[in-house]
């Protein structure tokens, strides 16, 4: 019988009552099990309640206790959490989002050290600067450390590092060749800057070097002058034979800033070779030039190269170029090139050293992360520091001018009759730059454009024609952002606010340059993030600018948290751009930064080409 019920899928215990079964047992079902269970249990434990136990009688044995396990079984998750909660000590929002951040630049820091493949693969490491034979006047180093803190506390230099050199107030004290004094002269520099004060002997005595500076502070002249002395003992004493070099390299983010830094470099050998100094050779190596000029320079043996980091890449894939003998590098405007994509060419760069060089970084906005990362690759760097990385240049004038979007167009016309050409006009979008370009044409204004989906030809021939003033207007992308230098624009107008602070900094630093005053009009509406404006609110408030009314009433709930935890960090605003009106979990840069990454990562993992449209 039980054979044939299994047969039939029914068990025998879930049978009638009127079957045959002699071992039926009726179903119980589970929630009145655990009832009948718990009732038992409490039997067992609860005390007797009669007085029917005789005098002199032992008692019965109490029930044994339980074990801890037991307890721990008995007891839930969410009373033990519940528990921890309260045992745990109390933490402020502060605290928690200090811990975050913590946790974010740790994991920043992860990334691979900026250092040639073969020093990490074979261990190799240096533990002191290179040499050079340059050294400071007898005066200057004797000058107690006390006086020289205090040049430095005049000038508002915040330097870090080991045996600092003493800065120097004159250029003659750098002891310069005297042709390359009177070109100083000759441009009308008679005095140098706090960046160059500090700079200069840093870079003169072979110490590696992040240098920091507003924009339009002379930061050029710190790399420049250093690498073309290096350049010419060189050459003094072991002339450099056909196809041999470069000595030096500068790596620029853009061609405009490169062909600006190689006409520098130009001024100074010409006025070296007029006095009778040996030759000096520099190659202009960017994106858009034919190659084989670029290759005839290479030929007769190169002192100096400034180049972009994509055809530099091509050249060294090429072999047409090594940096064998190169023991000087330069990236102007770092930590714009790790932002713009170039950090694996820049580390490709740095494979193909095979040396010990000195190595110096420079920009208007080193935000901690670049600094942090940059310092793997430097040997007891040196940091010189005049103001605080990203803030603006205190010679611009900024004006925020709310506009809605259709009007942008329109006020533009009017904001450019506020001071006399030349006039810089920056944009976002190429479609952009084009469309004000034509616009302005057909109302009369001389004006010319500059974006990255031109050539190098039409870029080259408008920024030479708007420098030399024979264009009122020039229109751009953040292509003619970063380091150039035109002395006497004396307005820079933002037809759409950038999402990063750091742009806009480094915009509006295209006026007010060598000491002169320059207005930045920025133009606003709600396109714009509450992060982007509370960046801009904060900044304008560090300048001390006048605040426009919408910045004036836009409040941060946060605003009491990011104050003590600056307090507690010891770092203002954002450790990834510089920002300050947000911290580092709300940085729109790092957010840009990784929904690329992760759109790369599904480019690799579906593949490219025809593959991908298949998928």
């Amino acid at each position: 019988m039980a054979a044939a019920a299994a047969a039939s899928g029914v068990s025998p215990r879930r049978g009638t009552p009127d079957s045959d079964e002699e071992d039926y047992e009726e179903y119980v079902p589970v929630a009145k099990r655990r009832t009948m269970e718990a009732e038992r249990l409490r039997r067992a434990t609860k005390p007797p309640t009669t007085n029917a136990v005789a005098v002199g009688a032992p008692l019965p044995p109490p029930p044994p206790p339980r074990s801890t396990d037991e307890v721990a079984l008995k007891t839930s998750l969410l009373v033990k959490a519940t528990k921890l909660k309260r045992e745990a000590p109390e933490v402020t929002p502060a605290e928690r989002l200090l811990q975050q951040e913590r946790e974010m630049i740790e994991h920043l820091s992860d990334r691979k050290a900026l250092m040639p493949v073969g020093e990490i693969a074979k261990g190799i490491s240096y533990s002191e600067p290179i040499t050079t034979g340059w050294k400071p006047p007898l005066r200057l180093r004797r000058m107690p450390r006390s006086r020289a803190d205090a040049l430095r506390r005049r000038w508002h230099i915040l330097v870090d590092g080991d045996d600092v050199p003493p800065p120097s107030r004159s250029f003659g004290d750098l002891r310069l060749p005297e042709p390359i004094l009177r070109a100083l002269r000759g441009k009308g520099i008679e005095k140098p800057t706090p960046i160059q004060v500090q700079g200069l002997p840093v870079a003169l005595s072979g110490r590696d070097m992040i240098g920091i500076a507003f924009t339009g502070s002379g930061k050029t002249l710190v790399f420049v002058l250093p690498l073309i002395m290096a350049a010419l003992q060189e050459e003094i004493l072991m002339p450099i034979v056909p196809g041999e070099g470069p000595f030096g390299l500068v790596v620029c983010p853009s061609r405009e800033l490169a062909r600006q830094t190689h006409e520098v470099i130009e001024m100074f050998i010409g006025s070296l070779m007029e006095a009778g100094y040996p030759e000096i050779r520099p190659l202009l190596c960017i994106g858009g030039v034919d190659m084989r000029t670029q290759m005839e320079v290479v030929k007769k043996g190169v002192h100096i190269v400034v180049a972009t980091p994509g055809r530099l890449k091509d050249l060294f894939s090429k072999k047409k170029m090594n940096l064998d003998n190169c023991r000087y590098l330069t990236l102007d405007e770092a930590d714009r090139l790790v932002d713009l994509g170039f950090e694996d060419d820049i580390r490709e760069v740095f494979d193909h050293f095979k040396a010990q060089r000195q190595t110096l970084l420079f920009s208007a906005t080193m935000p901690d992360k670049i600094q942090n990362f940059a310092k793997s690759a430097l040997v007891k760097p040196i940091i010189v520091n005049v103001g605080r990385a990203g803030a603006a240049n205190l010679d611009v004038i900024q004006e925020v001018e709310y506009v809605k979007e259709e009007a942008r167009i329109i006020y533009l016309l009017e904001c450019l009759q506020k001071t006399p050409p030349p006039v810089l006009v920056f944009c976002e979008h190429k479609a952009d730059v084009d469309y004000i370009q034509e616009f302005l044409l057909l109302k009369g204004v001389e004006a010319v454009a500059i974006h990255g989906g031109k050539d190098d030809e039409e870029r080259k021939d408008a920024f030479k024609s708007f420098k030399a003033s024979e264009k009122d207007v020039l229109v751009a992308t953040d292509v003619a952002s970063k380091g150039l230098d035109i002395p006497d624009i004396q307005h820079v107008i933002n037809y759409d606010m950038p999402a990063e602070i750091e742009n806009y900094v480094h915009r509006i630093g295209r006026t007010g340059r060598r000491g002169k005053t320059g207005v930045a009009t920025t133009f606003i509406n709600k396109n714009q993030t509450e992060t982007t404006l509370l960046d801009l609110k904060q900044l304008l408030i560090e300048s001390k600018q006048r605040l426009p009314p919408i910045l004036a009433d836009l409040d941060d709930p946060q605003e009491d948290d990011k104050v003590a935890i600056a307090q507690q960090s010891g770092v203002k605003g954002c450790a990834f751009c510089g920002g300050l009106g947000h911290r580092i979990e709300a940085c729109p840069k790092q957010q840009l930064q990784n929904s690329v990454t992760l759109a790369r990562a599904r480019n690799d993992y579906f593949g490219g080409g025809g593959y991908r449209g298949e998928i």
